[in-house]
């Protein structure tokens, strides 16, 4: 599907009553609030609005207007660990925490939100399987992945409750603000006719709902007003799936839409030369990033894949493609993650001298190794896959660019068919645990799918989680870094990801240091 369709044209007139099926609380809702309807590139990858299936940047910009976890993040300022349904939480030991949770918060459909329904969002039922209702294996994986520890949630009262881990966990209490853990209505789940009539329009807390959600097409979010921070300041959201760039620029002049998401660069001046509107972002805490296949039969061989890291040209693809306007990291971390950052850590040097050596090392005599990219889901990806492409071939490597039309087909076929592709990782928290022992350690995906595998690795990865000495924590991480991105590498890192939007220039929001898009009160006016 490419730019705008005949479906989209008529999903951008006029909503009436009859177009959309909204909710009974609509009829109350007050014509002074505005609508906005946001141009993105995608809205979800997996079809839903469960975040234990929708684990996705595309998902990130979504999922915080219409759900809310017991702790959230200031998206907007120093990323810290701020109270959502959650007024307070207390750690008792190294495998527990205390939860005050608030009073008053309802639910979409009317209910009050209780310790039980928190309970619920975390238990088998939903999570892990083992209850009255059949769990898909993909959201079990998922959650074990996001919380690897976890035992139970044991109800204190109507409004407490309280979180057991098997084992100690040094990002407990900054675990309740992921995505996976927003807090569903019990009785909506459980009287849901299906998983997907669930998934497709969850019933949750945020200061707006799902009015309609058509996969591929358009989801519409509607004001609750009974949202504990009280009336949002938009009545209506509409989220505009339209795929190309040029499409979501010219929905915007037209007054199609009053924001168009995932602007590249080379792009902004031309937006900002009509002075009706305004591109506002910049790096974000997104890290882009090529992995490796080490099933692979041509890149099980280490040196195979350090020749790959030291023929990227990271600065080229920075200067050229983002016009300087980011910047490549040292390696999968952030500087927020204070005196775990490692200051010092480099990344493979652009070098095809020594790629060429390498290759010659490894004994490489030319065999293909497929490279699987989709088309510019991330902005500039295919262009900075041609600039990958071409310094490859240029030290010798027969890459094999293959364009993909979805995620699925990404990992398509067994190890001989599957060898490099592209993929992104984030951070909300001060600790690498969660982000690489989450991604790379045994929990997570390329791990189980046998993609990428190291025992030194695992074995640290699980002691980054269980150790409580902090220097000791800090040279295993160091440790993980030299094995992941320079012995035995799973990636080469390519720059810090970088997230513009253009927008209606009389409004004023500020954008996020992620994928999120805020439309809570504190982030509006116009």
């Amino acid at each position: 599907m490419t730019g705008i369709t005949r479906r989209h044209l008529l999903s951008l007139s006029a909503v009436s009553t009859a177009a959309f099926a909204m909710p009974r609380f609509a009829a109350a809702q007050s014509a002074d609030r505005p609508a906005v309807t946001v141009a993105v590139q995608r809205i979800s990858t997996s079809n839903t609005l469960e975040m234990l299936t929708e684990q996705s940047n595309v998902g990130a910009r979504i999922y915080t207007s219409y759900a809310e976890t017991l702790l959230g993040n200031d998206w907007i300022g120093d990323m810290s660990l701020q109270p959502q349904l959650a007024t307070g939480w207390k750690r008792l030991d190294d495998r527990t925490v205390d939860v005050d949770l608030r009073e008053g918060v309802k639910f979409h459909n009317g209910d009050v939100m209780t310790a039980e329904d928190v309970a619920f969002s975390y238990g088998p039922d939903r999570m892990w399987g083992g209850g009255s209702v059949e769990v898909p294996d993909n959201v079990k994986a998922v959650a074990r992945q996001a919380l690897p520890a976890f035992e139970r949630i044991e109800v204190l009262g109507p409004h407490k409750v309280r979180l057991h881990n098997a084992s100690i966990d040094p990002v407990l209490e900054g675990r309740l603000s992921a995505s996976i853990g927003m807090i569903v209505s019990k009785r909506a789940f459980l009287e849901a006719k299906s998983w997907m009539d669930w998934a497709r329009q969850p019933v949750t807390t945020g200061p707006y709902s799902v009015a309609e959600y058509k996969p591929d097409s358009v989801l519409t979010l509607a004001a609750f007003d009974d949202h504990w921070e009280g009336r949002p300041p938009l009545r209506q959201i509409r989220f505009v799936e339209t795929p190309e760039t040029a499409s979501r620029i010219n929905l915007l002049r037209s007054g199609g839409a009053d924001f168009a998401c995932d602007i590249p660069p080379d792009q902004i001046a031309t937006v900002e030369a009509d002075k009706r509107f305004k591109v506002v972002g910049g790096p974000i805490n997104n890290t882009r990033y090529t992995v490796f296949n080490k099933s692979h039969p041509v890149l099980a061989n280490p040196l195979v894949r350090q020749a790959l890291t030291h023929s990227v040209d990271r600065e080229l693809i920075v200067e050229s493609l983002w016009s300087g306007r980011t910047e490549v990291p040292r390696g999968l971390q952030w500087t927020f993650y204070g005196d775990f950052y490692i200051a010092d850590h480099e990344n493979p040097a652009y070098d095809p001298d020594k790629a060429r050596a390498l290759l010659r090392k490894a004994g490489y005599n030319g065999e293909p190794i497929p490279y699987r990219v989709l088309n510019d889901y991330y902005t500039a990806q295919t262009a900075t896959a041609q600039i990958n492409t071409e310094n490859w071939r240029s030290i010798g490597l027969n890459i094999k660019l293959q364009m993909v039309e979805n995620w699925g087909q990404i990992s398509e076929g067994g190890p001989e068919t599957r060898g490099i592709h592209d993929w992104s990782a984030a951070a909300s928290l001060p600790d690498p645990y969660v982000q690489m022992s989450g991604s790379w350690g045994p929990a997570g995906s390329p791990w189980r799918n046998n993609q990428w595998r190291n025992e030194e690795f695992g074995n640290l990865s699980k002691e980054l989680g269980s150790s409580t000495d902090r220097a000791r924590r800090i040279a295993v991480w160091r440790r993980m870094l030299q094995i992941i991105e320079i012995e035995d590498p799973a990636y080469v890192v390519l720059h810090r990801n970088a997230s513009f939007t253009a927008k209606r220039a009389d409004i004023k929001w500020v954008p996020s240091q992620s994928f999120v898009m805020d439309f809570r009160r504190h982030n509006w006016s116009a």
